[in-house]
């Protein structure tokens, strides 16, 4: 459940001008706890499936706010995907920097479809998010 959450979490902050479907190396960017450093271990189950290489930029969370948000406006580039918390979201969201996923016309939906179910994200970010 915390695999699929934190994958949801990070698929959901993907930005509408991402290539990160279409490009052999993406880049994320995400905080340093627990959740995310676990995700890393599915980096080479990840690549095998869909051939895409991923390179993570692992910060402390006030480094990774100040690195992604001089990013995003700047539209310096240097992520495919960021990770993001409930905090940024609206501000985010207001700013035009998030996009659902099948919005997305980089992203294939049909290869999120079969694997992804909302309910596997937690109800508390869920709610928080909706």
């Amino acid at each position: 459940m915390i695999r699929k959450t934190s994958l949801g979490v990070a698929l959901a902050v993907s930005l509408a001008t991402s290539t990160a479907a279409l490009a052999e190396t993406i880049t994320i960017a995400t905080v340093n706890n627990g959740d995310m450093i676990r995700m890393q271990g599915y980096t080479d189950q990840f690549t095998q499936q869909t051939g895409i290489n991923v390179e993570w930029v692992t910060l402390e969370e006030n480094v990774l706010r100040q690195r992604v948000t001089t990013d995003i406006t700047t539209k310096g580039g240097a992520f495919d995907i960021m990770t993001i918390g409930m905090y940024e979201t609206p501000i985010w969201g207001a700013n035009g920097w998030l996009v659902p996923l099948h919005k997305n016309v980089n992203f294939n939906t049909n290869n999120l479809s079969a694997a992804y179910d909302v309910d596997d994200l937690l109800p508390a970010m869920r709610g928080g998010l909706s």
